[in-house]
């Protein structure tokens, strides 16, 4: 098994990553880290991001065609409207609408997205 090196590069990413609450992109956490060190470039970060990935130690989902990660695995989900394009978050705080259906596995995350015509829309 590939074991990998800590750098002083990757000891910045980690401190700046244990900072953020919520979602962030590869381009947030590089903005972060660049106020400590000008020489850390986005293919660093895609490295170190991909890394714990695969760890189990960040999350990532889609969202508007752009990767966001998380160190909490939690859902996510979307309400696109059709008409403008706009994207509103929602949270979902029950899948008993799951549980008939017959998955593979167990569920640890997941990820909605749901189109239509938004309220705004619809009143003008």
């Amino acid at each position: 098994m590939k074991t990998t090196r800590q750098t002083k590069q990757k000891e910045i990413i980690s401190n700046n990553i244990e900072k953020i609450n919520g979602f962030f992109t590869a381009e947030d956490l590089l903005k972060k880290t660049r106020t400590q060190d000008k020489r850390i470039g986005i293919a660093t970060i895609y490295r170190f991001l991909k890394e714990l990935k695969n760890k189990n130690q960040i999350h990532s989902y889609l969202c508007n065609r752009k990767t966001l990660f998380s160190k909490e695995k939690s859902s996510h989900c979307h309400y696109i409207c059709e008409k403008t394009g706009k994207i509103i978050h929602f949270n979902i705080n029950n899948i008993d609408f799951l549980k008939n259906i017959n998955l593979p596995g167990s569920i640890s995350s997941f990820q909605i997205e749901i189109k239509g015509i938004c309220k705004d829309c619809k009143s003008n």
